[in-house]
């Protein structure tokens, strides 16, 4: 047999270097594809409340659209922030992620002390849901039927209060917003909730409060409450007489509870992409919109910039009211 030459030596070991890339290349296309085991969805608040509501409408959905369970986590504690502190400690793998509501732009204003910052420590992933608020009163204790002639009432008369759900929370905002906007002073009492409130509203030991639309919904059908304006920028569904606040004389007013989806900063954006999606494929689902649409909850599923956006542009606009009415958590 003839020996090689010198240049045909050469020539196969360049053959074989070449070759080496694609034989590294091998342990990655092996690596274990995401999501391997149960993904944990943090609700930083208590069982049975809005967040948590909208969490499991979610999970069983997002589950089945990712191959493997969403298995809902309650974390409630110091208005959020207990269970938001956990996903910023979180590894940036998909694994954990969280659901928060519009306290996730309003804490940074309100809570001091924060280990984590809102603004770094989470990549948005979707706003899922809007849940409006509606402007109610006690027809009996306040003969008024729109919002203008609301106004005109409560100018004429001194020492009068308004209820809301908490300290800092989306109805206390709304409501602080209007009254700016509105000219009025009206005395602000926290609740623990919502019904609370509603109740002392139909009790007559306060004016006004902004409900739910779940929970009010039924006592204005009833004719035990006047609606007289909703918060969002158009006219809702299940209220299509009712006017918005702002073509009420009060252009541009929106200020409604939401509900977006969050994973730990610097969570891989293919794993990002695959949460959105995932988390349209729920809202898509027709039991998960018939259950929305009985909470008077408008389904959203914007994609993550667009959220990240529209989060610095809320934390800009609740930083402001909270600023200007001298807000405090409770």
């Amino acid at each position: 047999m003839p020996k090689p030459t010198r240049r045909a030596t050469i020539q196969t070991l360049g053959a074989a270097i070449l070759a080496l890339p694609a034989l590294h290349a091998r342990p990655v296309q092996a690596q274990v594809p995401w999501p391997n085991r149960p993904i944990r969805l943090l609700a930083p608040y208590t069982p049975g409340g809005g967040v948590d509501t909208t969490a499991r409408l979610l999970a069983t959905p997002m589950g089945a659209a990712l191959g493997q369970p969403v298995v809902v986590e309650n974390r409630p504690g110091a208005g959020g922030s207990l269970g938001a502190g956990e996903l910023a400690r979180s590894a940036p793998d998909g694994n954990t992620i969280m659901v928060d509501a519009l306290a996730h732009v309003v804490n940074p204003f309100v809570l001091r002390g924060l280990p984590f910052d809102y603004a770094t420590a989470f990549a948005p992933i979707s706003e899922v849901v809007v849940l409006p608020q509606i402007l109610v009163v006690d027809p009996s204790k306040v003969p008024v039927r729109t919002l203008p002639e609301f106004i005109a009432w409560a100018k004429s008369r001194p020492n009068l209060s308004y209820g809301s759900s908490g300290n800092a929370t989306a109805a206390h905002l709304a409501a602080a917003l209007f009254l700016q906007r509105a000219g009025l002073d009206i005395q602000h009492i926290p609740y623990r909730g919502g019904t609370a409130a509603l109740q002392d509203v139909m009790g007559g030991s306060i004016a006004f409060v902004f409900g739910t639309v779940s929970s009010s919904i039924q006592l204005v059908r009833d004719g035990r409450l006047t609606a007289l304006g909703v918060t969002t920028a158009a006219r809702i569904p299940p209220l299509p007489d009712v006017p918005t606040i702002a073509e009420q004389g009060f252009p541009g007013y929106e200020l409604n509870e939401w509900n977006g989806l969050y994973a730990p900063a610097r969570t891989p954006g293919p794993i990002i992409a695959k949460l959105f999606e995932a988390s349209r494929a729920a809202l898509a689902d027709e039991t998960v919109k018939q259950r929305l649409e009985a909470l008077g909850a408008i389904p959203v599923g914007t994609d993550p910039a667009t959220f990240a956006a529209y989060v610095t542009a809320q934390r800009a606009a609740m930083g402001e009211i909270v600023r200007s009415a001298k807000i405090e958590a409770g």
